[in-house]
């Protein structure tokens, strides 16, 4: 009798090819710069030229430009989570302090403008999807932790939390509107040193209303 074929759902899909998974990554790569750009709007037939490729190997990647956007945001999303790692793992070894552990990570954070994501996750972007609820559940626990430490150590205010962060952070990084604030960037590192500064203790000013967390500023 002879051998029956194996059922096409037992076969394993083939893995994606070296090559078409560095497409994949320099399209979202050229799609971030682009948001920062552009903004929502930003052109598809740019992206696949800034990224190298051609308009058919971006469409056979992302059907249309939501679903560039919805990759782009999880991207921009991880590296802030790594980013938030480091820094605990550098203060876990001891090689920076608490303060200083939460500094270095603002900084390396607002070189991914974050901001830039705003109008996306406001307009067109599903904020309950959840591959984003799941890398927002990990940034929020890495900043918590970082905020937590420096806390304890007793350099830190103890009126502000993640939300607080996150707002300064958006705000210093979101590219303003027209050609005349294209030389903003110069000015963010040095404006998140004097936010930073202070978020120092003690504290030389009562803050008004609540501490803010992500999830107050995802109703708002």
């Amino acid at each position: 009798m002879a051998t029956a074929a194996p059922a096409e759902s037992q076969r394993r899909a083939p893995r994606p090819r070296a090559d078409a998974l560095r497409n994949r990554e320099r399209i979202v790569a050229a799609g971030r710069e682009l948001l920062v750009e552009y903004g929502t709007d930003l052109p598809l037939d740019e992206v696949a030229r800034r990224a190298g490729v051609g308009n058919a190997t971006l469409y056979r990647n992302f059907k249309d430009r939501g679903e560039l956007m919805h990759h782009v945001v999880l991207s921009v999303t991880d590296r802030v989570i790594e980013h938030a790692e480091k820094g605990l793992a550098a203060e876990d070894a001891g090689e920076s302090g608490a303060f200083d552990a939460l500094r270095t990570f603002v900084h390396a954070a607002a070189d991914e403008r974050i901001g830039a994501l705003c109008p996306t996750l406001q307009t067109t972007f599903d904020q309950d999807h959840p591959d984003l609820l799941a890398s927002l559940g990990r940034l929020t626990a890495g900043i918590e932790d970082l905020l937590g430490r420096a806390r304890a150590a007793g350099e830190l205010r103890t009126d502000v939390g993640v939300g607080d962060l996150m707002v300064a952070l958006s705000q210093l990084t979101r590219p303003l509107p027209g050609k005349a604030c294209l030389d903003f960037d110069r000015y963010v590192h040095r404006h998140l040193q004097l936010f930073l500064d202070g978020l120092m203790a003690p504290a030389r000013s009562e803050l008004p209303g609540a501490a803010a967390t992500l999830e107050d500023l995802r109703k708002d």
